[in-house]
């Protein structure tokens, strides 16, 4: 057996990582398998980069409006690889980084015939245009898209989220499919989309349990924290979506009793947060987060639309308990045992919770890293495999 998995990266950001995690395990039973991807650093003996990512493909999508029918040159050359391997097995990722070019893949996909799963990390691979669509609140996408809310953040001109729409919609039938979401909540969304007649199994991410767990820290002494509560946030990527402005609300709001931390942040961020909260730019040192997430109280995650957060899984490794708001898949990440859910921008209830858990400490630490250890990657990743194996 032969199995290829396409994504936007091969190691990098949490899909690359996914990847190649089922790559090693893969690899470990020796079956024959290639991640072939655009951006990024590869995978030795697997990894393929088809193709460069290039500025130029975005700007292309925005400009024509095609967002995910770009690419044609890029995707002749993964076409090419695709060839030469013959796969039995294609398992899709995110394919919406402006180098693949959805018809042109799956009409190769059709000719020969291969099986695919297509694990969403996002709801894109259904809609017009749009990788989340709470914010909005739109529902367009179960019967069809057109006059898009956020036409703005994919194209700078004409809005075809209609056209795009029917063609991904056309382009499903007659392939042999089987939707992987990471959440309950996403195989939900699929059940009500133009996919509901495809088999969807959900398949929750996994984290490293080896990397992340609770681990000695100076944290709190070298940002002079002492003895204040450490609210924490994380996230690759702060804006309102990832609920930055709450952030701004809480840090307000709760006194000096309380240390507000938010990892990931930029120099545009900074400017935007009061004095006292303290920033931590990006870092790409597993070992030093873990001392963050163990460092802290309790994990806050004020996400307006999201999947299947990981970093949650994350800071319940490191013995953290975790807040977040009821969107998405993120309640999913905890139970009643280590972590609690608010209503979606119900800032009052978060910050209730908040003082609750730092003032109480309801949630023990190893109850947090009992329920982290039912998401390692490994574990998660099997089934992966077992669907390989299995399918028909």
């Amino acid at each position: 057996m032969k199995i290829v998995q396409i994504n936007a990266t091969c190691t990098a950001g949490s899909t690359g990582k996914i990847c190649a995690a089922v790559s090693g395990l893969l690899s470990e039973e020796g079956v024959e398998n290639y991640i072939l991807f655009s951006g990024g650093k590869g995978l030795e003996n697997v990894g393929i980069r088809y193709a460069p990512q290039k500025k130029t493909g975005a700007l292309e999508a925005r400009v024509f409006g095609n967002w995910g029918f770009e690419g044609k040159t890029a995707t002749s050359a993964l076409i090419r690889e695709l060839d030469e391997i013959s796969p039995d097995v294609i398992h899709l990722h995110n394919i919406h980084h402006h180098a693949c070019n959805l018809e042109m893949l799956f009409s190769w996909i059709k000719a020969h015939r291969v099986k695919v799963f297509w694990t969403f990390h996002d709801c894109w691979a259904f809609t017009g245009y749009c990788m989340y669509y709470d914010a909005a609140g739109c529902e367009k996408w179960k019967t069809g898209c057109g006059s898009c809310p956020q036409k703005s953040a994919y194209s700078f001109f004409a809005d075809k989220s209609a056209s795009l729409w029917a063609k991904k919609k056309a382009l499903f039938q007659n392939l042999d499919l089987t939707v992987i979401t990471p959440s309950k909540w996403l195989a939900q969304q699929v059940k009500q989309s133009f996919l509901k007649d495809h088999p969807v199994k959900v398949i929750y991410n996994g984290i490293d349990t080896a990397a992340f767990r609770p681990t000695p820290s100076d944290f709190r002494v070298e940002r002079k924290i002492g003895g204040r509560h450490m609210i924490l946030g994380v996230s690759m990527g702060w804006e309102k979506r990832k609920g930055l402005d709450v952030f701004i609300q809480l840090a307000r709001r709760l006194g000096e009793e309380y240390s507000v931390v938010l990892v990931g942040t930029d120099d545009a961020v900074d400017k935007q947060l009061p004095s006292g909260v303290i920033s931590v730019h990006r870092t790409q040192s597993v070992e030093e987060l873990a001392k963050i997430y163990s460092a802290a109280d309790v994990f806050v995650n004020p996400t307006r639309e999201d999947n299947f957060p990981t970093v949650n899984l994350e800071a319940l490794a490191c013995g953290t308990p975790v807040v977040t708001f009821r969107t998405g898949g993120s309640p999913e990440t905890i139970d009643e045992s280590c972590g609690s859910v608010v209503d979606k921008n119900d800032v009052d209830a978060l910050e209730n919770e908040i003082r609750r858990i730092c003032e109480a400490k309801p949630y023990p630490p190893e109850n947090c890293t009992a329920r982290a250890a039912l998401f390692d990657k490994n574990q998660r990743f099997k089934e992966y495999l077992s669907l390989y194996y299995h399918h028909e």
